[in-house]
């Protein structure tokens, strides 16, 4: 991993206003939130159908500004967005050591934060265009934890609901743990970053 090259930090989610309160698009969620804390806004990367900022993420010592960033999110829907995601990846000239992809995770339970490297797709859709697009699944990605839906309801018809207001508001502190997460991945690494997460959440 190259300290020194820019991070590309991609949140999974789907696009368009009726899927912006669902837990589907909590990955959309924290990139926006990074944007906000960094005083920008996406812009349109036609290049790619992605939506982009470039920030600068944290302050190293001595008041310098952390290390350079682009944040991303796909235009297309969830099953689809690898293949712009991979476009920006080659426009930027970003490898998968450089990736950390924010998503949704049914098997963690609601709220819990956990970073890993690689490894299986768990059935996500997004993970799954990702990973063909790339033809590798050696990247970072950060799981924020949703849970299982209740009862019978099904999966799809889960993630896909929007938030109630408690729920809303419960996932708000979520998302900014979460972005904290990333923060420190940027300026600290996986290793120590991985260590310190999962020694609070244990």
């Amino acid at each position: 991993m190259n300290s020194s090259a820019p991070w590309l930090i991609v949140g999974l989610g789907n696009p368009g206003a009726q899927y912006a309160d669902t837990r589907h698009n909590v990955g959309h969620m924290t990139v926006q939130l990074l944007a906000e804390r960094a005083g920008n806004t996406m812009t349109s990367h036609r290049a790619s159908s992605t939506h982009t900022a470039d920030i600068r993420l944290g302050t190293l010592p001595g008041g310098i500004p952390g290390p350079r960033v682009t944040l991303a999110i796909s235009d297309s829907y969830m099953n689809t967005s690898g293949g712009p995601i991979s476009r920006l990846m080659k426009y930027l000239n970003i490898g998968p050591e450089q990736l950390l992809v924010i998503h949704d995770d049914l098997d963690l339970p609601a709220h819990e934060l956990r970073l890993k490297k690689g490894g299986g797709e768990g059935g996500h859709n997004g993970l799954k265009s990702l990973t063909q697009h790339l033809g590798t699944r050696d990247y970072f990605r950060l799981r924020i934890g949703i849970g299982r839906p209740p009862g019978r309801q099904d999966p799809a018809a889960y993630v896909l609901a929007r938030l109630n207001v408690r729920d809303r508001a419960e996932m708000n502190v979520t998302i900014e743990q979460a972005a904290d997460v990333v923060q420190d991945m940027v300026l600290h690494g996986f290793v120590e970053t991985q260590q310190k997460l999962h020694t609070a959440r244990s």
